[in-house]
């Protein structure tokens, strides 16, 4: 099976019902969910992201704000472990300081715009890349980035907030559209945030939603066991057929599989 990933910055599970989300709600009756996800320390973005596609804490690969340095000990990422496989991979972003998530060499396609904080925009522009595109790789991660940037703008749950939320919700449905009939899709945050800041271990910045929809994927299932961002990567290899690399330290959310 193949895979997309979509990454919503900043998002709060509390947001779902007080937005506007026709779309995350039909991603929830048709997969896998649990609003009780639990992001890592740092709740950070790149930290985040470290840790989600490598599938360690940031005090193992070293990132503790949003400025990468090169790992002292290397864990190698999901991203080369799919290109180790002869997986053709994409990234569709709009957050420049993600570009360090993979090693050099290991991406078919990459799409960047440096449109993060325009957030009547942003996301619209990666969404419709995405849409256009995914259909060719065995893998996507597709980052969207401007409720996290509304949230520092206005305030996370503030009304500015939550008309960012329905308004990527509204981009989010052009990529599950565009979406095969033998691709998995997860969808998550890596933090949430709280006033217009984050990166604490409160639970309005540590808790996110995670939900997963596929063929063969529990349907309208709330998933019991604790999430983790840890457990995307490895979540993500059981879809590819790939083996998990000896030092990820999360483990694959096998109970979505029906």
């Amino acid at each position: 099976m193949r895979v997309v990933f979509v990454m919503i910055d900043g998002l709060r599970p509390d947001a779902l019902d007080l937005a506007d989300t026709p779309t995350l709600h039909a991603i929830m009756a048709r997969g896998s969910y649990t609003l009780t996800g639990q992001s890592v320390m740092p709740s950070i973005t790149l930290p985040c992201h470290m840790s989600i596609f490598h599938s360690v804490p940031p005090a193992r690969h070293g990132i503790t704000d949003n400025a990468w340095r090169p790992m002292a000990r290397p864990v190698t990422g999901l991203m080369e472990t799919a290109f180790d496989t002869d997986k053709r991979c994409a990234f569709f972003y709009n957050w420049e300081e993600l570009r360090d998530l993979s090693r050099p060499g290991s991406l078919a396609y990459s799409f960047m715009v440096n449109a993060a904080y325009q957030i009547e925009y942003g996301d619209r522009l990666v969404a419709e890349a995405a849409a256009r595109e995914l259909a060719d790789f065995d893998f996507s991660f597709v980052y969207l980035g401007t409720v996290d940037s509304a949230g520092h703008f206005f305030g996370w749950m503030s009304d500015g907030y939550l008309e960012q939320v329905t308004r990527v919700d509204a981009e989010l449905a052009k990529v599950v559209d565009a979406l095969p009939q033998d691709m998995a899709l997860i969808i998550h945050s890596d933090h949430g945030g709280h006033d217009r800041f984050h990166g604490t271990d409160l639970p309005e910045d540590m808790t996110i939603p995670w939900m997963i929809m596929g063929a063969g994927i529990r349907a309208d299932y709330t998933i019991q066991r604790p999430v983790t961002l840890l457990d995307t990567a490895p979540t993500v290899a059981r879809l590819l057929d790939l083996k998990v690399p000896r030092d990820w330290e999360g483990t694959s959310v096998d109970e979505v599989f029906a």
